[in-house]
């Protein structure tokens, strides 16, 4: 019979070294606020409620911050690592540029526009930010393989961060991945498993196994309370990106919602250590139709997420039963934003306009991001006159096939001046 990880956590790992998560002291119950010690646990004993991490924070200054290195190691008192993460074998994301996007603002009617791009990172996407925490924990728990269910970013960044470390990695991921995610996966070696079925079948197998096998860390189930405190470096970036200040509104793409909420938990942090003024921020959610879940929630009033089967190009997002949908729900209500959702034909146009407009060529969660904006300017739910970021989250060259069938050469010519002429400037030969 298998046996809950809640159960067998504590005998099959030794206690962390002192310091070993810098200045966060417990993990708490998200649901009945109870606390248990740091440890590879991931549900409440009580109430099985999803665990986070506590803190006791230090007095942080700006300058202390901003003397640190460029990448998401400068927050390091404010994340669940010890103080010499910067010696270890890490990688090193984060930092990524804050874009003005005047053009797309200008075309979306929007006063002020910035894009969070973190298709800079090593691994092209936000999860090496995630990965990052996930393998410290893991390291700092004495646990032997760095393991994760993925939709494909989150394969390419425990691979890679696997790799760097020179620790064993088995990513485990739908068979019917886009193929430039599972090369980019591979590439890294390590072991790669394709699951006949969807992320949330892939997500199940995960679980068991993780509760079967000792010392295997899952970044997104038993190790998930330090790797999801990853995504929260993004709301401290932006903040500070901006001369620590926080913006009006956001639009955050939704595959489990962690990120949404940790975006949320990162500012509400920089206000309480009096980093950054408190002022209100609106936070909208973005969804494929597809895979809308927690869009779908919204809309209909519901506090619960009634799960659903995938079927959408947005294969970063496609989390038919997402972890965090009810926080997102929290999150969005609480400041007064929406969750919303679009079309695949929509994410190909968001794709476009982004990539049009600024230059930047984004994956299909992008596309949603921004073909959300547009759709939530359309319905006068996004002020058009308040400062808004946007986040991209990926490369638009790990999701090819989603535009392939758009884009391409406008003609093709003999190599002579007067077909050049004649096809592109439309002189007559």
């Amino acid at each position: 019979m298998s046996t809950s990880i809640i159960d067998t956590a504590a005998a099959v790992s030794p206690a962390p070294r002192p310091g070993a998560f810098g200045n966060a002291t417990h993990l708490v119950c998200r649901e009945c606020r109870a606390t248990r010690p740091l440890g590879p646990h991931y549900a409440c004993a009580d109430c099985f409620g999803p665990l986070e991490t506590g803190y006791d924070f230090p007095a942080v200054t700006r300058a202390e911050i901003e003397a640190g290195p460029k990448n998401i190691w400068r927050y390091q008192p404010l994340l669940p690592v010890p103080a010499d993460i910067t010696e270890s074998r890490n990688m090193e994301p984060g930092f990524t540029r804050l874009l003005r996007a005047d053009n797309l603002a200008r075309e979306l009617g929007l006063s002020r526009l910035w894009v969070k791009d973190d298709s800079g990172n090593p691994t092209h996407s936000f999860k090496d930010r995630v990965v990052a925490i996930a393998l410290s924990a893991a390291r700092e728990l004495g646990m032997k393989v760095f393991a994760c269910p993925s939709t494909g970013n989150l394969a390419n960044a425990v691979a890679a961060a696997g790799a760097r470390a020179g620790v064993r990695t088995v990513v485990l991921i739908p068979e019917n991945l886009e193929r430039p995610k599972i090369l980019t996966t591979a590439v890294y070696g390590g072991t790669l498993v394709a699951v006949r079925g969807n992320y949330d079948d892939v997500n199940r197998l995960a679980s068991e196994i993780a509760g079967e096998e000792e010392g295997w860390a899952f970044v997104n189930v038993n190790v998930r309370p330090y790797y999801a405190e990853g995504s929260k470096t993004l709301g401290f970036e932006v903040a500070e990106q901006l001369g620590w200040r926080l913006p009006r509104q956001v639009v955050v793409p939704v595959a489990s919602g962690s990120q949404l909420t940790k975006v949320d938990k990162g500012f509400t942090e920089l206000v309480r250590l009096g980093l950054v003024e408190e002022s209100p921020y609106t936070m909208f959610g973005a969804q494929a139709t597809g895979c809308s879940p927690v869009a779908r929630a919204f809309k209909e009033g519901h506090d619960a997420v009634r799960p659903v089967r995938p079927d959408t190009i947005a294969k970063s997002l496609a989390i038919g039963n997402p972890a965090d949908g009810p926080y997102v729900l929290d999150v969005a209500r609480r400041t007064g934003g929406a969750v919303e959702d679009v079309t695949d034909d929509e994410v190909r146009d968001g794709i476009e306009l982004l990539a049009r407009t600024e230059g930047v060529f984004a994956e299909t969660a992008g596309g949603v991001t921004v073909a959300t904006l547009k759709k939530l300017i359309a319905g006068g739910r996004l002020d058009p006159d308040a400062e808004t970021v946007v986040f991209n989250t990926g490369d638009g060259l790990k999701t090819l096939d989603a535009v392939a069938d758009r884009v391409g050469p406008g003609s093709t010519i003999d190599p002579t001046y007067a077909a050049f002429a004649s096809s592109v400037l439309g002189r007559p030969r």
